[in-house]
């Protein structure tokens, strides 16, 4: 039978926004919103939360959530996820933002999806129609582009597909598609394992995303497309971001 683990890698520790997991989201540490919305989850057998950071995990166990220490000279998110299999068995494996909130359960049902529907596929993604011009203009909002299959040629920071035609910004949306990347990630064990052992690669580098190793390796991302968009945390101001959605969805305590 297979089995589907989802891991919620959290460190306290960030240039922008130090002690992110924790912050106070209409009662609740924000780490606490998305283990209690990945719960929800009908397709994960087991979900834990990887973290090095003694605060963040008393949090987690303070809510009963199963989390697990992993050493602090882990790298990047990833290479915490990977960590956990030296300890859990697992067939497929989702790697759950830590700092994405909204992020629901039916979004990573859905990307896990394609792996119980024996789709030929290394990892799944999701990704989100854009319909704001300025989203397509924002170094900050990733892009991607794929094939008929939604399996994905490229992620970029720039607009990508490039509009030759259009006579100004707002021609870009009615002249083409484009859509939003959401960093969810679902692997299979193995994938998961030899994307960690990989050198980095140069459009990695360049781009500063590492779903560009990937791809340069040859792996086959499916991209799945949701409905809803998220709102992932980078600065303080996300969280108010968050917050007013929440209120104006009349979203308090879930538990």
């Amino acid at each position: 039978m297979v089995k589907v683990i989802g891991v919620i890698p959290a460190r306290y520790s960030s240039t922008r926004f130090p002690g992110k997991p924790l912050v106070d989201i209409l009662g609740k540490p924000m780490i606490q919103w998305v283990y209690e919305n990945a719960m929800d989850s009908k397709l994960l057998d087991f979900l834990i939360v990887a973290t090095d950071d003694e605060r963040i995990y008393n949090v987690v166990k303070s809510f009963g959530g199963n989390v697990i220490m992993t050493p602090s000279d882990i790298k990047t998110g990833t290479d915490r996820v990977a960590y956990v299999l030296n300890e859990f068995d697992a067939d497929i494996v989702a790697n759950i933002q830590g700092d994405e909130p909204l992020l629901t359960s039916e979004m990573i049902d859905r990307t896990i999806e394609p792996f119980l529907n024996g789709e030929k596929v290394d990892i799944s993604t999701l990704a989100v129609k854009i319909n704001d011009v300025d989203l397509i203009f924002n170094p900050n909002v990733v892009k991607v582009v794929f094939d008929k299959e939604k399996i994905a040629l490229y992620f970029s920071r720039s607009p990508i597909p490039f509009c030759r035609d259009a006579k100004n910004e707002e021609d870009w949306l009615k002249l083409g598609n484009f859509y939003k990347h959401i960093g969810l990630y679902v692997y299979s064990r193995e994938a998961l394992l030899r994307f960690v052992s990989l050198r980095g690669s140069s459009l990695e580098e360049i781009e500063k995303l590492e779903q560009l190793r990937a791809l340069e390796n040859g792996f086959r991302i499916k991209v799945v497309i949701s409905e809803s968009d998220t709102i992932g945390v980078d600065t303080p101001e996300d969280v108010e971001r968050i917050i007013t959605f929440l209120k104006n969805k009349k979203i308090g305590f879930k538990r």
